[in-house]
């Protein structure tokens, strides 16, 4: 008998004394365990049309990987995306395309910005088509808003080429909301013109203002008073060197040099009207101003514009190809 047998079992063979000891332990192995999440909703996913809304479309193939859609209830077509009716791409990067090109962008560093920021690469053309077609949307709910402006006026001019010709861009300021009341464009700086550019800024203020500031251009002495006749007082000065606000005449400047970057590539006299109104809502009711404490103008004049952002623009009207239904379980 071995040893240590003999030692722990003396009285005992050695087969006996194997039958006593108590048995090996295996090592236990641990191995992870997998626990599902207690589930306490379910999400159903329906397609709807984004021409019209409608639940009842069915699948119509796929190409090129893409899943196409039927609608039978207006009989068109339709990829289930993000994208908007007859577009490639979804509201939030056309509105980012509107925003940079108002901000001085041109249309090949908006292209660029663009794929930086999204990933795509839409071409010049795209992006031009984008900005026609949402600023004249835009520059029409503009037409009838009213506004709620100061007195004090401040008018000035300034030149642009188009289409290898000057054109003169007319503009009224209001001191008090920082206001953009309005603006002309034309050929010629005449009392013609500046009679139109005092008609649409009466039009858009609804009062006669008690003071209007130009440079000493003859055109608007004359055009002044034709509208606005002896109400209004007319100051003439050379630089704007006079009171009140000349910081004010100062940052309108810089307002409207920022201008000329947006209107750089005008082939014509009907896209520059488009894009200096486009340029206009985006001045009055897009862009937070610092000196009003980051109100836009459109805000400090009360004005009740539908819109607060290019992205509402493009978003009107929109209709998600997705509706996700959510349903909870009790637990």
């Amino acid at each position: 008998m071995c040893n240590k047998y003999r030692l722990l079992f003396p009285e005992k063979n050695e087969k006996e004394a194997r039958l006593s000891l108590p048995p090996k332990r295996a090592t236990k192995l641990t191995l992870p365990q997998a626990h599902l999440a207690q589930v306490t909703h379910t999400e159903n996913v329906y397609v709807i049309c984004k021409f019209c809304g409608s639940d009842k479309v069915v699948k119509y193939g796929i190409v090129e990987g893409v899943q196409y859609y039927w609608c039978n209830s207006c009989n068109r077509k339709f990829v289930a995306n993000n994208a908007l009716p007859r577009m490639r791409y979804p509201p939030d990067q056309i509105a980012s395309a509107l925003n940079m090109f108002y901000e001085g962008l041109s249309l090949n560093e908006v292209r660029r910005e663009l794929q930086h920021r999204h990933g795509v690469l839409p071409s010049d053309s795209t992006i031009y088509e984008w900005v026609v077609r949402f600023t004249k949307v835009a520059v029409e709910k503009a037409q009838d808003v009213k506004v709620h402006i100061g007195s004090v006026w401040v008018a000035d001019e300034t030149v642009l080429e188009v289409d290898g010709k000057n054109i003169w861009f007319f503009d009224v300021l209001d001191d008090q909301t920082r206001y953009l009341i309005a603006s002309h464009l034309s050929y010629s700086r005449t009392t013609g013109d500046a009679r139109i550019l005092m008609e649409k800024a009466f039009k858009v203020a609804g009062h006669t203002p008690e003071i209007v500031i130009t440079d000493k251009l003859q055109a608007y002495l004359d055009g002044i008073e034709l509208v606005f006749g002896a109400d209004t007082e007319h100051i003439r000065s050379k630089g704007f060197v006079v009171q009140p606000n000349t910081n004010l005449i100062e940052r309108f400047h810089g307002t409207i040099k920022e201008r000329t970057k947006v209107m750089r590539g005008m082939h014509n006299m009907e896209t520059a009207k488009l894009f200096m109104d486009g340029w206009l809502v985006n001045y009055n009711f897009f862009r937070p101003h610092g000196s009003l404490k980051d109100k836009t103008p459109g805000e400090m004049a009360k004005a009740h514009y539908p819109y607060r952002s290019w992205k509402d623009v493009t978003t009107e009207g929109h209709i998600p190809t997705e509706i996700r239904l959510v349903i909870k379980e009790s637990t």
